[in-house]
């Protein structure tokens, strides 16, 4: 199907979409998840589930996003509702789409708070406000940040209250660098953002790498924390017990989703930007191996080890690890506490999480932008205005039910657990069997001279999905039960499903009038060209 083309931007460089699809990947998944998850899970032992998951999975529904993607862009079509309906020719698949949105839109929502925190510790750091020196002191600090204990804690203060001001402050910066649109706003901040990520997690990486044993603890050196993280077996735990446990198997198969933006549609929607014969699998490739670098090598190497050193083995277990935050948040802080120079590198490390964070959120918003530009043909200017009412709304409502943080668990477990394996599925599924598996691979390897190799037509047609399919239903299967408890038990889990169920219903209204549009264009070319004839 093709619609009518209009004046569209392009990536200006290869380079320019390599930093923006790897900077939508590279976020906080890479430098607080994915630490977090390796020590939770046997150190070097969750590095097998994680990498043959990135194989079998991972790269496969990139290669799948990526074709997609340019497929349907070179054809006029840029949002997933579109792409989905041109690449399969069914009107319905629009409305399959449309999920993708929604979950972008939440994603971005609860984000741009966590956004917000990366930027509080950066502050006070730099201006040496981090005057603390126990965990204790680390927890409150944390605490007082997301506002933990109470519900509108940080509306206490209204925009004087300095963590909330930084939240609204990283609104908008990403409602800035979007308004500038592909190239001036994502391309640009992507191009120099990245780089000075990596030179950020560099400088943090051979600091660590230099501490050698500075509390002088026998079993607590550099080598001993490498250890750690790299051997598959572990003092108190062997590497079967390790790969036994079916949850290593899911956080492997979890991290790799998350560390991708696997399933958000994102990815659709970047390459959707490319030019037919730009080399899509060199693109996609050299961002997933900058993200796999980030995170399975930069962030590996110093954020564990570092936490190995200074507080030791007994500390990193999943009594201590609570959640995804708390190796960040509150280990990494008294780390820094107690190494050599350390406001300066804490300073480096958050804002190194910032960045890597607003890389991200600017990505999530995208889609939701681009279908309603596509959908109610309005300019950015007026599709900026209704995304960010919906976001900030979201932002704010996730900002004010802090208590436990019941509205960002339960919006991340609905959409970062439920809605992206769904719509993953959805797109391998779409690659492999709607499309013919050798149509597929032969389109993606336009314009590339690297051959995908001939066994991984077996793997996108059938271990694929299979693989898939298991991984979310063991899941869900293990932690469902404990979010249908929570939801029918508590006021605010219902209203973030209520929030999530108004953005669902608003993109299918808006994908609805996207189709109506597309259809009407699509039957004036049909008469234009029969008239002609």
């Amino acid at each position: 199907m093709k619609q009518k083309k209009t004046k569209q931007e392009n990536w200006t460089t290869q380079f320019g979409v390599i930093m923006a699809v790897a900077g939508s990947a590279i976020g906080l998944g890479n430098f607080l998840r994915f630490p977090g998850q390796a020590a939770l899970y046997g150190g070097g032992a969750f590095m097998i589930p994680y990498f043959i998951a990135f194989f079998l999975i991972g790269l496969p529904i990139v290669w799948a996003e990526w074709m997609l993607g340019r497929y349907a862009g070179i054809r006029g079509y840029h949002s997933a509702p579109g792409i989905f309906r041109s690449v399969t020719g069914k009107r319905n698949m629009a409305y399959a789409g449309s999920f993708c949105v929604t979950l972008t839109t939440i994603i971005t929502s609860f984000y741009i708070f966590i956004e917000g925190w990366c930027l509080v510790y950066a502050l006070r750091y730099l201006f040496g406000w981090m005057e603390l020196g126990t965990s204790t002191d680390f927890n409150k600090l944390f605490i007082e940040t997301v506002g933990l204990k109470a519900n509108g804690a940080l509306f206490q203060y209204g925009l004087l209250n300095f963590n909330l001001l930084c939240m609204v402050f990283c609104l908008l910066l990403n409602y800035f660098l979007i308004y500038r649109g592909i190239v001036k706003g994502i391309e640009w901040f992507c191009s120099w953002a990245l780089p000075a990520l990596l030179v950020c997690s560099l400088i943090i990486m051979i600091r660590v790498l230099t501490l050698g044993n500075p509390t002088g603890i026998e079993g607590q050196s550099i080598i001993d924390g490498l250890g750690f993280v790299w051997n598959p077996s572990q003092p108190n735990k062997t590497l079967w017990e390790s790969l036994s446990n079916p949850e290593t198997w899911l956080a492997g198969a979890g991290q790799v989703f998350f560390s991708l933006s696997l399933g958000f549609g994102v990815i659709c929607t970047y390459a959707s930007y490319t030019r037919r014969n730009d080399d899509i699998v060199l693109s996609s490739l050299t961002a997933v191996a900058g993200n796999g670098f980030c995170e399975a090598v930069i962030a590996a190497m110093m954020i564990v080890p570092a936490a190995y050193i200074f507080l030791g083995p007994a500390f990193l277990t999943p009594e201590n690890l609570n959640s995804s935050f708390t190796i960040g948040f509150q280990v990494l802080p008294e780390v820094f506490h107690q190494m050599p120079m350390g406001r300066m590198f804490g300073f480096l490390f958050f804002f190194l999480l910032f960045l890597a964070a607003v890389t991200s959120s600017i990505s999530t918003l995208q889609p939701a932008i681009t279908l309603l530009e596509e959908g109610l043909q309005i300019g950015r200017k007026s599709s900026l205005t209704i995304a960010g009412v919906i976001t900030a709304f979201g932002a704010f409502f996730t900002a004010y039910f802090t208590k436990n943080l019941t509205a960002l668990d339960t919006m991340d477990f609905w959409v970062c657990n439920v809605l992206i394996f769904i719509m993953a599925e959805v797109q391998i599924i779409i690659f492999s069997w709607t499309w013919n598996i050798d149509a597929s691979l032969a389109e993606l390897q336009r314009g590339t001279q690297i051959r995908i190799p001939y066994f991984f037509r077996f793997v996108m047609k059938y271990v694929s999905p299979l693989y898939l399919l298991f991984v979310f239903i063991t899941w869900f299967y293990l932690k469902f039960p404990e979010q249908l408890n929570k939801i029918s038990h508590n006021t605010v889990a219902q209203l973030s499903l209520g929030f999530i169920a108004f953005v669902t219903i608003f993109n299918l209204f808006i994908t609805s009038q996207a189709l109506a549009r597309w259809e009407k264009q699509e039957h004036l070319n049909s008469n234009t060209v029969d008239g002609e004839i």
